[in-house]
């Protein structure tokens, strides 16, 4: 696989909006997700899609601005035609967790779903994690895409002045 494309809302955050009178104001990301990407950046191309369109600044903050990863922003019913021209859908992963990810599904190398994922997208997985959206889910999906696609003796010596955490210095 070469393409590891990861949907935001539900996967990455746990799929809530939160709003005051002042409109939309946060998402909640969870843990431990931007440090098992970073065990798979060297090895796969991973870029980030999200359909929220009034959310797009908080997402583009986390993904972009800390993360420093490629954010899109597509509609969840375009997702396989801007994937197609823009990869190989063979040689793509796709983890999403809405309704209308499992047309992607249908179309893609392997998927993986989030455990509190739609129904009709848990059953066209490849994989389904056992951690719900913004809860590790992308950091499990890491480790099954390293034990699946990657030899073992690919996961990194965390030494060696490599910072390998999103936040921590060595």
């Amino acid at each position: 696989m070469k393409y590891f494309a990861i949907d935001v809302d539900g996967v990455m955050t746990d799929g809530g909006f939160y709003y005051t009178a002042e409109g939309k104001v946060m998402k909640r990301f969870g843990p431990d997700d931007h440090d098992a990407l970073n065990l798979l950046r060297d090895k796969i191309e991973i870029f980030f899609l999200s359909g929220d369109r009034k959310g797009f600044e908080i997402s583009k903050k986390r993904i972009v601005d800390h993360m420093e990863y490629e954010l899109h922003l597509v509609s969840t019913v375009k997702r396989v035609d801007w994937l197609k021209d823009r990869v190989d859908l063979s040689d793509t992963i796709f983890m999403g967790d809405g309704i209308f990810d499992q047309f992607v599904f249908d179309k893609v190398g392997y998927s993986i779903c989030t455990a509190d994922g739609f129904y009709l997208c848990q059953e066209k997985a490849d994989f389904v994690t056992n951690s719900p959206g913004g809860n590790r889910a992308v950091a499990e999906a890491c480790m099954h895409v390293l034990e699946k696609f990657f030899s073992i003796e690919g996961i990194p010596n965390l030494t060696g002045g490599k910072n390998w955490s999103g936040e921590w210095q060595t």
